[in-house]
């Protein structure tokens, strides 16, 4: 249905743009809860780059599509694409809204979790990882409270990247 309705708006919308690019954000994001990661990865490509195009770098909806589009590399484990992608991305998210931003706490996140999933991961990056994800954690507590979703995820991601730590 999704892939269906993508097709009518290329077709019969093709000049609302955002439109077509959510619809393509919509079905990435249906292929990557069924594994199919590949795929969700070329079309959060198209609609980063779509979103780029029409609204700069700096916006909000460029920036959550940076989010997508990191976590679909690090769902195919593309790390040495993800990993300066998102530094960048954090970088910018960062000048145009702040830390404490929930697109530059996302970000920040992905990149704390890149570091931490690399394989090739040195001992230096679990520590910036960790060093990430604790900046995020206490960002999160403050903005958002101790009870919200993101916040827990942060923790929990804070918990593995110290058991590879004592594990390394």
């Amino acid at each position: 249905m999704l892939a269906a309705n993508l097709a009518l708006r290329e077709r019969y919308w093709s000049h609302d743009e955002n439109s077509v690019l959510c619809a393509k954000g919509n079905l990435a994001n249906c292929l990557k809860s069924v594994g199919r990661h590949v795929e969700a990865l070329r079309l959060r490509r198209d609609v980063y780059d779509g979103f780029l195009a029409l609204f700069g770098r700096a916006a909000e909806p460029t920036l959550l599509n940076a989010v997508n589009l990191a976590s679909s590399l690090i769902d195919v484990e593309n790390f040495d694409e993800a990993i300066p992608f998102l530094r960048e991305q954090v970088l910018v998210a960062n000048q145009a809204f702040g830390p404490d931003h929930i697109r530059a706490l996302d970000l920040a996140g992905w990149l704390s979790e890149a570091l931490r999933r690399n394989p090739d991961a040195t001992r230096a990056d679990l520590r910036e990882s960790e060093s990430i994800i604790l900046d995020v954690l206490q960002r999160e507590r403050r903005v958002l409270g101790p009870a919200h979703p993101y916040t827990k995820t942060s923790e929990r991601a804070l918990s593995f990247v110290r058991k590879q730590l004592a594990a390394a």
